[in-house]
């Protein structure tokens, strides 16, 4: 699978945070302004949003993140999110040796 332009992105930046502390707390404390020095380029968060880094590097805490719950109603798919779901697409494949199997018994 391809990635695409913010996966790169964000591999980029766990990657530097993983090499550079220095980075890491810049990360943390002021996220926009540590991803514009570290890319050279302007980030515009969508209006309302606010982008938030926590350090969850301690392999002995399991962390879980609980998104923001989607509003299907206004939700629209592209052509290729059309085609996976009519099973023309790339399948996603969950990565079971994420650290939650064995934590909830899988």
């Amino acid at each position: 699978m391809k990635l695409t332009k913010e996966q790169k992105l964000y591999q980029a930046i766990v990657h530097k945070a993983w090499e550079d502390n220095n980075f890491k707390q810049e990360l943390m404390s002021n996220p926009v302004q540590a991803i514009e020095n570290l890319t050279g380029e302007k980030v515009t968060l969508p209006e309302g949003k606010t982008l938030v880094v926590r350090d969850q590097t301690n392999e002995s805490t399991v962390y879980i993140n609980i998104p923001a719950k989607t509003n299907m109603e206004d939700m629209e798919l592209n052509e290729e999110q059309l085609e996976a779901i009519a099973g023309g697409g790339d399948p996603v494949i969950v990565d079971p040796s994420s650290g939650l199997s064995g934590l909830l018994g899988g």
